[in-house]
């Protein structure tokens, strides 16, 4: 486990931040492009209900057999079996690789398998995909800390952030991260 953690750190810390933070805050579709700009003005009450209808936009794939796909890895997630999340949402993701939301879900059941290499790589194809998918960023940032990367950690959980100032876990995450680097918390 030391050495799959060591060489994920490399490849980390060589690449990871780079293609980040090099990508625009903004992608196209113009519904989302709206409640991405109400989501950024929101009060807090009202930012929940505009980030829940940004998951349900990303949660609709425009086929009703990956969207059941999704919802049955999103199902086997919640109820703890990790491979057959894998199974349903590898599936989704081989019929419609573009589908964001199959990406970032799959990710989750890689990590909590502690495939992180493979959560890693699942990561960065949901933000290439959807630059603005706070919850993806979200978990890049626990990823790269439970990796020891607690500097970059915090870069992609101010990124974040900044896309979803609400977000009560990323705030929460946040502040822990930054007593872990010393520095004054949020």
């Amino acid at each position: 486990m030391k050495a799959v953690i060591q060489y994920l750190n490399r490849i980390v810390a060589a690449g990871l931040a780079s293609v980040l933070f090099s990508l625009p805050l903004g992608a196209e579709g113009s519904r989302l492009d709206t409640l991405f700009s109400e989501l950024s003005q929101a009060d807090p009450k009202e930012a929940r209900r505009i980030a829940a209808e940004i998951e349900m936009e990303w949660a609709r794939s425009g086929s009703p057999a990956m969207d059941l796909l999704l919802r049955r890895g999103e199902d086997a997630l919640e109820a703890g079996d990790l491979a057959m999340a894998v199974e349903h949402l590898s599936a989704a993701i081989d019929h419609a690789p573009d589908f964001a939301e199959a990406w970032h879900l799959r990710s989750i059941a890689f990590f909590r398998q502690e495939r992180f290499g493979l959560a890693l790589r699942d990561i960065e194809r949901v933000i290439a995909l959807e630059p603005r998918h706070f919850n993806a960023i979200f978990g890049l940032g626990v990823l790269l800390d439970e990796l020891g990367k607690p500097a970059l950690a915090r870069e992609a959980l101010l990124r974040a952030q900044a896309i979803h100032p609400h977000h009560e876990e990323i705030g929460t995450v946040l502040e822990r991260v930054s007593r872990e680097l010393g520095g004054a918390t949020l």
